[in-house]
C-alpha cells in the first residue's frame, strides 16, 4: 500500500516541476464591499497541488465557515493539470475599511503568497443575504477527511468559546423588569450548532424578545482584556414572582468546531492539503443569581401590583342619552412596565347602570428597554332609567422602581345626563358585578295574586309519565359514570403509553403552528415549530427525556423498533436543515416540502409503531 502512494506522490511531484514555472496563487474576494451583517467568500487558489497553507489573521471579520478545501484535476491529450481552493466564510463586524493579509503556501518547491485584499465594511447589510456559508457548513460535513468526535471543554477551548448570562440588574423589587441576555464569545471557528438544554425561567414571568433579522448580530467586544466576536443568542424580560434569591437556570449548547490535526505518515492528502478534526464541545453558561425584595409598606389605594412608570387617562363616548342606549367607557394605561401583569380595574357605576364585563385591548412591544406600550379596558354601560348620573374618577396606583417610592394618579370623573327611553317602563337594572341587587326604576309592579289555580289539572309536572322517567335515568346515569370513571382510571394509569398514544396529538398542534407561520412568511418561527414537533413528539414516542435525545440516541431507538434505514435518514436529514435553518438561511429545500417531509414522516412512524 505504502509502494502505491509513493508511487502516486512520485507522479504527482513530477508533473509540479514541469509546470512549476507556470504556477498562480490568488486571493480573490467574493464582495470587496459589504455590510456589518453581510456573508461574503474569500477564497485562495493554487493552480498546482500544494501543502502547507498558513491563512492570514481576517483581523476585523468573523469567521463563519472554512478553510473549505477542494481539488480538480484534468488529463488531457496525456497532459495532465491540477488546482486546489482554499475557502472561507466572513462577516464584517464592524465599519472601516480592512486589509486581509496575503495567504501563503509551499507548491512547486517553493514558497508562495497572495496579495493583499482590501474590504470596504459599510454600516447594515444587502437586503440578500449570502448563503455560502450554510453550503459551505454543509460540504465541510460531508468531506472525507472531517472525523467527528467528542471531547470534554478543554482549558484552551473553554478560554475561547463560552456563553454568559448577562442581566441589567440583580437587586429587584418584585413585580420589576429585568433584561436577560444570553450572549456568545467566540475565537474559533463554528462548524455547527444545536441547542442541549433551554433554561426554564422558573419564577418569572418571561417575554422574549425577538430578532427581526434572520442571522445574528455579531460585533467585537472586548472581554477581561481579550477581544471576541459577539453574538446576542436569546434575549428576555423578565418579572420576579415571588421575593427571595431566584435562581435563573444556565442554558446550554452543543458546538462543532474545526481544529487541525497532524496527518499519518500514511495519509498523503492529509500532507498535502491538511488534515482536520470536527471537535463536539458541550458549552454551559454559569448560573445567575437574582435578589428580589418585597415592595416597602404603605400601599395607597388603587395599588393593584403596577410596578415601573405609567400614566392612566379615561374617556367616556357620549355625556347624554336615552335610557337603554348603549354608552362606551374606557380607560388606558400606558408606560413601561409589567402590564400584562395588571390586574383588572374596579370602576364604580350608578346601580342604574348595566354593565358587562370590560374587553382588553393590548398593544405592548418587547424591547431592549422592556416592556412599553398601552392597555385599554373598554366598558359598555346601558342606563335603564333617566336622570342625572356622574362616574367617579378611577383610583389608580404604582410602584416605581428608579425612585422607590408609589405614585398614585388622578382620572376624570364624568357627569351624564339619561333622558327618558320608549323601553323604559317596567325595566329593572342590576347593580354591582354581582347583579343580586334589584332596584325598581319606575315602581309600578302590580300586586301578585293570592288567590285562584296556577296551572289547569292534568297539566303538572309531579306524578307524571316524564317525571319517573327522569327518577329512574338518575341511578343509571350514576352507574354509567361509575364505569366510565374506572375504565378511564385504567387506561390512562401508564403515563408512559398516555405519553406515546398523546405524542401524535401533540406534534399535529407544533405542525398546526408551523402551517401558520408558512402562511405568514416567518421562516424562523416555522422552523423552530417543526423542530420543536418533531423532537417533542420523539420524545414522547420514544420515552426519552428531551435533554437526553440526539441523533445517534434517536437513530438506535428507532432501528432498534425495526423502522425503515431511508426513513431513519429522511427524519435526521430534516432535523439537521431545521436546526440549521434557524441560525442560517438555507436555500436548498423550500419551506413547504420540510413541512409536508414532517407530517409525512410522523405518519409513517405512528403506522410502524
Amino acid at each position: 500500500m505504502k509502494r502505491k502512494y509513493f508511487i502516486l506522490l512520485l507522479l504527482l511531484l513530477s508533473t509540479s516541476m514541469l509546470f512549476a514555472a507556470d504556477i498562480h496563487f490568488t486571493a480573490s474576494a467574493s464582495k470587496t464591499e459589504v455590510g456589518t451583517t453581510e456573508q461574503f467568500e474569500v477564497t485562495f487558489m493554487v493552480n498546482n497541488n500544494g501543502d502547507r497553507f498558513t491563512p492570514p489573521s481576517f483581523t476585523g471579520f468573523l469567521v463563519v465557515s472554512g478553510p473549505n478545501v477542494s481539488t480538480s484535476m484534468e488529463v488531457i491529450n496525456g497532459n495532465s493539470s491540477s488546482s486546489m481552493a482554499i475557502s472561507y466564510v466572513l462577516i464584517g463586524v464592524k465599519e472601516g475599511t480592512y486589509t486581509i493579509g496575503p495567504a501563503t503556501i509551499f507548491s512547486g518547491g517553493k514558497q508562495l503568497s497572495t496579495k493583499p485584499l482590501k474590504i470596504k465594511v459599510v454600516k447594515g447589510s444587502s437586503s440578500q443575504q449570502n448563503n455560502n456559508a450554510a453550503a459551505a457548513a454543509a460540504q465541510s460535513q460531508s468531506a472525507p477527511d472531517s472525523r467527528v468526535t467528542m471531547k470534554r471543554p478543554g482549558t484552551d477551548i473553554a478560554k475561547s468559546l463560552f456563553i454568559r448570562a448577562e442581566v441589567d440588574k440583580s437587586n429587584v423589587y418584585l413585580g420589576e423588569q429585568i433584561t436577560l441576555t444570553y450572549k456568545l464569545y467566540t475565537r474559533v471557528a463554528i462548524v455547527g450548532s444545536e441547542p442541549d438544554k433551554l433554561p426554564d425561567l422558573n419564577g418569572f414571568f418571561s417575554q422574549e424578545i425577538k430578532n427581526p433579522s434572520q442571522n445574528p448580530n455579531w460585533h467585537v467586544e472586548t472581554y477581561k482584556g481579550v477581544k471576541f466576536n459577539v453574538a446576542e443568542m436569546k434575549k428576555n424580560i423578565l418579572f420576579p414572582e415571588h421575593t427571595g434569591n431566584i435562581n435563573i437556570d444556565p442554558i446550554s449548547m452543543l458546538f462543532v468546531i474545526r481544529e487541525a490535526a497532524k496527518a499519518s505518515d500514511d495519509d498523503m492528502f492529509g500532507q498535502m492539503f491538511g488534515a482536520y478534526n470536527d471537535v463536539k464541545y458541550k458549552i454551559k453558561s454559569e448560573p445567575t443569581v437574582i435578589h428580589v425584595k418585597p415592595l416597602p409598606p404603605g400601599k395607597p389605594d388603587g395599588f393593584a401590583g403596577a410596578v415601573g412608570k405609567f400614566s392612566i387617562s379615561t374617556s367616556l363616548d357620549k355625556k347624554e342619552l336615552k335610557a337603554n342606549d348603549p354608552l362606551n367607557y374606557s380607560i388606558k394605561i400606558s408606560g413601561t412596565g409589567n402590564l400584562k401583569l395588571l390586574k383588572p380595574l374596579s370602576p364604580v357605576f350608578p346601580a342604574d347602570f348595566e354593565k358587562y364585563d370590560p374587553k382588553t385591548e393590548d398593544t405592548i412591544a418587547e424591547k431592549e428597554s422592556g416592556e412599553t406600550g398601552t392597555r385599554i379596558y373598554n366598558y359598555l354601560l346601558i342606563p335603564r332609567h333617566e336622570g342625572n348620573f356622574s362616574i367617579d374618577p378611577v383610583k389608580f396606583a404604582y410602584f416605581n422602581p428608579a425612585t422607590g417610592k408609589y405614585v398614585s394618579l388622578p382620572t376624570q370623573g364624568f357627569k351624564i345626563k339619561v333622558n327618558k327611553g320608549t323601553l323604559e317602563n317596567n325595566v329593572t337594572a342590576f347593580s354591582g358585578s354581582d347583579k343580586q341587587d334589584v332596584k325598581l326604576l319606575n315602581k309600578d309592579i302590580r300586586y301578585i295574586k293570592t288567590s285562584g289555580d296556577i296551572t289547569k289539572n292534568g297539566e303538572g309536572f309531579y306524578d307524571s309519565d316524564l317525571y319517573y322517567s327522569l327518577l329512574a335515568f338518575g341511578p343509571l346515569l350514576f352507574v354509567g359514570a361509575l364505569i366510565y370513571g374506572k375504565w378511564y382510571e385504567r387506561h390512562n394509569s401508564d403515563v408512559v403509553e398516555v405519553k406515546k398514544r398523546k405524542a401524535g396529538r401533540i406534534a399535529a398542534k407544533h405542525l398546526a403552528s408551523a402551517q401558520a407561520q408558512l402562511t405568514a412568511k416567518n421562516s424562523k418561527a416555522f422552523y423552530e415549530s417543526v423542530f420543536r414537533g418533531l423532537y417533542g413528539y420523539l420524545s414522547d414516542k420514544l420515552n426519552i427525556a428531551a435533554a437526553d435525545l440526539n441523533r445517534e440516541k434517536i437513530a438506535s431507538e428507532l432501528k432498534a423498533r425495526s423502522l425503515d434505514e431511508g426513513l431513519i435518514n429522511e427524519l435526521l436529514d430534516t432535523l439537521d436543515l431545521c436546526d440549521m435553518a434557524r441560525y442560517a438561511p438555507v436555500s436548498s429545500v423550500s419551506e413547504q416540502q420540510v413541512f409536508d417531509k414532517a407530517k409525512s414522516m410522523i405518519n409513517d412512524i405512528e403506522d410502524k409503531l
